[in-house]
């Protein structure tokens, strides 16, 4: 009886240390634009706190677009993402200055090779709070990079997910057929980025500052 007794009482314990835990966690979210959204998902997804990460549109007219429709034009819809993350390991600001040295801010023309509407950069905000944080990052970057950043800032707008086929497409091992001939989705992707240049514009513009560029060992 003793020992069921002590089983009980530390199964209790765990039980409300779990619970601590998990009432200690600031979940958030945060939609930003910043060009191929794959690409933003593929960073974000390893940065400590992010909970989760979709693929998706936001900032146009037309209700749940498709990929089709957003890149064709005329839908006003940017390629976004949505991050989901914890507070109290990722601060807000801390996230906002990881994005900016993700993109490059200075071009108001679309991200890296990819131009039009679609692809231009964002970040939508809810509150003025949040508004003051994100121009607060945005006067940064600016004076880091000793020119204006163009990014703008954006009253949030209804978020649509990308259709499932684009989600996690930086890790899917499924074929498709690309003018390199088959390829597995995960490769098509690198090859994308790679042949796209973001990285290496982004190390042109932010050099070590810069916090997703492959860095080489030793």
């Amino acid at each position: 009886m003793t020992k069921a007794l002590a089983l009980t009482a530390a199964l209790l314990a765990a039980l409300a240390t779990q619970s601590g835990r998990a009432h200690a966690q600031d979940l958030r979210t945060a939609v930003v634009a910043g060009g191929c959204f794959w690409c933003v998902e593929a960073d974000f997804e390893r940065v400590p706190g992010v909970v989760s990460v979709v693929s998706g549109f936001a900032g146009g007219s037309v209700p749940n677009p498709s990929y089709r429709q957003v890149v064709a034009g005329g839908t006003g819809h940017l390629e976004v993402v949505r991050i989901t993350y914890d507070a109290t390991i990722l601060p807000q600001d801390r996230l906002l200055h990881l994005f900016l040295r993700s993109i490059d801010p200075l071009d108001a023309g679309g991200q890296f090779c990819d131009r039009g509407e679609n692809y231009t950069s964002a970040i939508f905000v809810e509150t003025p709070q949040d508004r003051q944080l994100a121009e607060a990052a945005l006067a940064q970057a600016s004076r880091d990079l000793g020119q204006e950043v163009v990014t703008p800032v954006r009253d949030a707008a209804p978020f649509y997910p990308a259709e499932a086929y684009h989600q996690d497409y930086y890790l899917s091992d499924e074929l498709i057929l690309t003018r390199f001939g088959p390829r597995r989705k995960s490769v098509a992707y690198g090859l994308y980025r790679t042949a796209c240049g973001r990285d290496a514009r982004v190390e042109q513009l932010w050099g070590a500052d810069a916090p997703f560029l492959p860095r080489s060992g030793g």
